[in-house]
């Protein structure tokens, strides 16, 4: 049986993460950690209806009272590496859905996962489908080097661009070298026309009520092009990744960034 404490247990994603620790045989839902309601039951709150679960707003609190194996940590970005060196300070294996990190904040938070010999994983995306998106991107990028990244959001997403396509964009280089895509006199007539830039692959960012998350690939090549995508069509979505890293970050004593590694 794996003990979880969810961080975030309110939001959307955090509501699909709760029902997925209840259903799970698996799973114990020890604690949840949350802005407000500390003291409360989970089902006191008004998005539950079930729950004999304490909620916290205590984090370091929480663990040292329950000690569970694993935190999900599905808050927003600003808070993702606080949270993650809490856990670990108490021998807890944190899976964080939060996106945002920086370059040095990974080289930082595994070196503090391998000296606890914990493991731990960021995923900019929970969602099989998307992962697959991405490692196919990898692989079309290997024989077409001309592409540009589309991804689609709610309008109450924080980051641009999302934590998904960045990565999209970090695995393509690693097969493409870096080069300048459209014409060299090319000039935006107004600032950001062409989206951001990374390693001359543009990305561009669209935010609109009504969106979930959506991802499209597109190739360039002489005569042909080719579209990757993927359409998350509501928060359920994500929890077969949830559950898989839950299952994975108890075997692993390091950090791991991205779902993709755990896939074949």
């Amino acid at each position: 049986m794996t003990r979880i404490v969810i961080a975030g247990p309110r939001g959307n994603m955090g509501q699909e993460a709760v029902k997925l620790c209840l259903r799970e045989e698996s799973f114990e839902l020890v604690a949840v950690v949350d802005s407000k309601n500390d003291g409360k039951q989970l089902k006191d709150l008004q998005e539950f209806q079930q729950g004999d679960v304490p909620v916290y707003t205590d984090m370091a609190r929480c663990f040292a009272e329950h000690e569970p194996d694993v935190l999900i940590d599905l808050t927003a970005p600003a808070f993702g590496r606080k949270h993650m060196e809490v856990a670990f300070e108490h021998g807890v294996r944190p899976v964080v859905g939060t996106t945002g990190f920086s370059d040095e904040d990974i080289r930082d938070l595994t070196k503090l996962a391998e000296a606890k010999e914990l493991g731990a994983i960021i995923a900019p995306n929970f969602a099989i489908g998307a992962i697959l998106m991405m490692k196919f991107a990898q692989t079309a990028a290997r024989y077409m080097n001309d592409v540009e990244i589309i991804e689609q959001h709610h309008d109450r997403k924080l980051d641009a661009p999302s934590g998904t396509a960045v990565k999209t964009a970090q695995l393509i280089a690693e097969v493409r070298a870096p080069k300048k895509q459209g014409h060299e006199q090319e000039r935006e007539e107004m600032a950001g026309a062409r989206g951001a830039d990374f390693d001359g692959m543009k990305i561009h960012s669209v935010r609109l009520p009504g969106r979930v998350a959506h991802q499209e690939v597109l190739f360039g090549g002489v005569g042909q092009t080719l579209s990757i995508r993927h359409d998350s069509l509501n928060r359920e979505s994500f929890m077969p990744g949830v559950k898989l890293a839950v299952e994975q970050v108890v075997k692993l004593s390091t950090l791991v960034y991205g779902l993709e590694n755990l896939i074949d």
